[in-house]
C-alpha cells in the first residue's frame, strides 16, 4: 500500500452492469443490514451516500411513514436513484434527492430525526467529516444507523489464493486511493469522537455451509458479482493481470460446485444516538 490519495475513487465503477449490481446487493443482504434498524417511530431520515437509491426503496418499502432526504455526489449515481424511484409507488412523494457534499451538507442544524449510512464511509478519506456534519444535522435525541465493511473477515474454503489475492488487491486499491476497506471496526471510535452517544456496535456474518446448499449458492454468487465488478478498475491499473482473472472465475466455478465448500464474511453495524 501506498500514502493515500484524498481524492477516492470508486473502484466498482458507475456502468449500468455496476448500477444494477448494487440494487441486487441490496435486495440480497436486506435480511442481514436491517434486522436492528427501526425508523418506526419518527417521520424523516437523511440518507447519506444514496448513490442508485437501492437502500431508498428499502427504507421506503419497510417504514411506510416515512420521508427520506437522500444526498450523494454523483450525477450518473442520482439520475438513476431519480429514474428508479419515480417508477415505484410507495415511494410517491416520499423521498427528496440532492447533490450534495457529505462533508458540508446545507441543511439547518437539527433538520433530521434519524440517520442512514451503508457501503458508504468505505469510499471517503475522513469518515469522521462526514460523521461530524451527520451529527450536525440531527436533532437531539436522534437515532444513526451506519452498516460498513470488514473486508479483511471474507474467507472461502476449500482456499482459493487467486480470489484471495484478487481480494487483498482490491483492498489495498481502495486504500491506497482515499477509502477504508475496514473501516466497519472504526465506527464505535468514530461515534463516540463526533459527539454522539448511546455507541453500540455489532458484527454481522454471512456463514454457509453444507448445511444450506441453496443458500450457499446465492452468497458465493453474490460475492462473485462483487469481486467481479472490479476485474476492469484493477486491470487498468496492472495490478492484476488477465491470467489471473481467469484463475480466478476458475476457481470460483470450482467451489460452486463443491459440496464441502464454506463461505464466510462479517462486516459491522453501529447505533448510535445524539444527546
Amino acid at each position: 500500500m501506498t500514502a493515500k490519495n484524498k481524492q477516492p475513487v470508486y473502484i466498482h465503477g458507475y456502468s449500468k452492469e455496476e448500477q444494477d449490481r448494487l440494487y441486487r446487493q441490496a435486495e440480497f443482504m436486506e435480511f442481514l443490514v436491517y434486522r436492528d434498524v427501526n425508523f418506526s417511530q419518527i417521520d424523516n431520515i437523511v440518507e447519506v451516500g444514496c448513490g442508485v437509491g437501492a437502500q431508498t426503496q428499502i427504507l421506503l418499502r419497510r417504514f411506510p411513514h416515512l420521508k427520506s432526504t437522500c444526498i450523494d455526489i454523483n450525477d450518473s449515481q442520482l439520475k438513476v436513484a431519480k429514474r428508479h424511484l419515480q417508477t415505484l409507488g410507495y415511494a410517491k412523494d416520499r423521498y427528496i434527492i440532492h447533490k450534495m457534499s457529505a462533508e458540508k451538507m446545507t441543511f439547518s442544524d437539527s433538520t433530521f430525526q434519524g440517520a442512514f449510512l451503508c457501503w458508504i464511509l468505505e469510499h471517503v478519506p475522513s469518515p469522521s467529516r462526514i460523521l461530524s456534519e451527520v451529527r450536525r444535522v440531527l436533532a437531539p435525541g436522534a437515532n444513526i444507523y451506519i452498516t460498513e465493511v470488514m473486508n479483511f473477515s471474507f474467507f472461502l474454503d476449500p482456499y482459493c489464493p487467486a480470489i484471495w489475492k484478487f481480494w487483498m488487491t482490491l483492498n489495498d486499491c481502495q486504500y491506497d486511493r482515499g477509502g477504508d476497506p475496514f473501516v466497519g471496526v472504526k465506527l464505535g471510535n468514530f461515534l463516540r469522537d463526533t459527539g454522539f452517544t448511546d455507541v453500540h456496535t455489532k458484527m454481522l456474518t454471512l456463514y454457509v455451509d453444507k448445511r444450506e446448499p441453496e443458500l450457499r449458492e446465492k452468497v458465493i454468487l453474490h460475492w462473485q458479482d462483487l469481486i467481479m465488478s472490479a476485474v476492469d478498475e484493477l486491470v487498468s491499473q496492472s495490478r492484476v493481470t488477465r491470467d489471473h482473472v481467469l484463475a480466478m472465475k476458475k476457481e470460483f466455478k470450482d467451489i460452486l460446485k463443491n459440496p464441502n465448500a464454506i463461505l464466510f464474511d462479517s462486516f459491522m453495524q453501529a447505533q448510535a444516538r445524539v444527546p
